[in-house]
C-alpha cells in the first residue's frame, strides 16, 4: 500500500524583499530538504505580513490537514506560536534558544556566546568603541546577542553601540549612518546584507574600510566573499542546522520525546573588512 504524501510547513513572516536579499533561508532550505526528500516528505514554504497572518496559516493548515509538521522560525520570548501549534496537534520544531521552545524540540545555536566572542576578537585588535547593527528587537535571538555583545564589551571595559536594523540592505545602510554619527571603530551586524549596507554608508561618508572602520557580518555568505572589501563574519553552518531541522522534524513526527540539537559551533571567518585599530 502506498504511503500517503507528506509535508512540513514553514512559515516566514518577513518583507519578501528581505526574503530576496538575505541567502539564510535558501540554504536553511537546502539542508532541511536534505533530510526529508529521501523520507518522502515535502516543504511548503509560505511568506505572510505579519504574526496574525502566520498564526491564521497554521489554523488553516491543521484544520486542511495540509501539513503533517511545521518548523517555527524567529522566535520571541514566551511566543504564542508554541502554544497555538501545540493545541493544533501540529508536531513542530523550534529553531532557536531552548528557552523560547516551552518543551519543543529545539535546533540550538549559541547566539549570546557567539557574538561575545565577536566582539573579543575586535578587541584583540585595538576596538574600544563598537556599533552593533541589530535585527528585529522582538525576536529572541536579537535579544540574545544584544546580551552577548554587551556583556563581553562590559566584561572588557569597552563602549557598546547600538542601532537596530531590518536584515534589509536599506535598514543596515541607515543605522549605520545613524552609528558614524558616534563615533564607533567597528560595527557587527545581524546579517550580511546589513553589512553591505553599512559598506555603502561608510563610502557615502568618505570612511574607508577597513582603515577607518572595520566591519564584521553575522552569518557568512558568497555575499560576504564577493563583497569589496570582503566581509569578515561570524560564519555558520546554516545547511547544517537545516540538517538538524530535518531530522528533528521527522523524529517529532514520529511522537519521539523532544530534543535539544545543538548546531555546529561559529567560528569568526577574518576578511578584508576588518585591521588592527592602530
Amino acid at each position: 500500500m502506498t504511503q500517503a504524501p507528506r509535508r512540513v510547513g514553514l512559515v516566514l513572516a518577513r518583507a519578501a524583499q528581505v526574503l530576496g536579499e538575505e541567502p539564510y533561508y535558501h540554504e536553511f532550505l537546502e539542508g532541511v530538504e536534505r533530510v526529508l526528500t529521501p523520507a518522502a516528505v515535502s516543504v511548503l514554504v509560505q511568506v505572510v505580513t505579519d504574526r496574525d497572518a502566520e498564526n491564521a496559516t497554521y489554523e488553516r493548515w491543521a484544520e486542511q490537514r495540509r501539513v503533517d509538521g511545521v518548523i517555527l522560525v524567529d522566535l520571541a520570548m514566551a511566543d504564542d506560536r508554541v502554544p497555538l501549534v501545540t493545541g493544533l496537534g501540529l508536531p513542530a520544531v523550534v529553531i532557536g534558544d531552548p528557552s523560547t521552545a516551552q518543551g519543543l524540540p529545539t535546533v540550538w545555536t549559541d547566539d549570546a556566546g557567539f557574538a561575545a566572542e565577536a566582539v573579543g576578537y575586535l578587541a584583540g585588535i585595538g576596538h574600544r568603541v563598537i556599533g552593533h547593527v541589530t535585527g528585529p528587537p522582538q525576536f529572541a535571538h536579537t535579544q540574545l546577542r544584544q546580551r552577548g555583545l554587551a556583556a563581553e564589551a562590559d566584561a572588557r571595559g569597552l563602549t557598546l553601540l547600538v542601532a537596530e536594523g531590518d536584515y534589509s540592505f536599506e535598514g543596515g545602510r541607515a543605522a549605520t549612518a545613524e552609528l558614524l554619527r558616534q563615533g564607533p571603530t567597528a560595527i557587527v551586524f545581524d546579517n550580511d546584507v546589513m553589512a553591505l549596507g553599512g559598506l555603502a554608508a561608510a563610502a557615502e561618508r568618505d570612511r574607508t574600510v577597513p582603515a577607518d572602520l572595520s566591519v564584521v557580518a553575522w552569518d557568512d555568505s558568497a555575499q560576504c566573499q564577493l563583497a569589496v572589501p570582503a566581509l569578515s563574519a561570524m560564519s555558520h553552518d546554516v545547511e547544517r542546522i537545516g540538517e538538524l531541522a530535518g531530522r528533528a522534524m521527522l523524529a517529532a513526527m514520529a511522537g519521539e520525546p523532544a530534543t535539544v540539537y545543538q548546531a555546529p559551533p561559529a567560528h569568526m571567518v577574518v576578511r578584508d573588512s576588518t585591521h588592527p585599530l592602530d
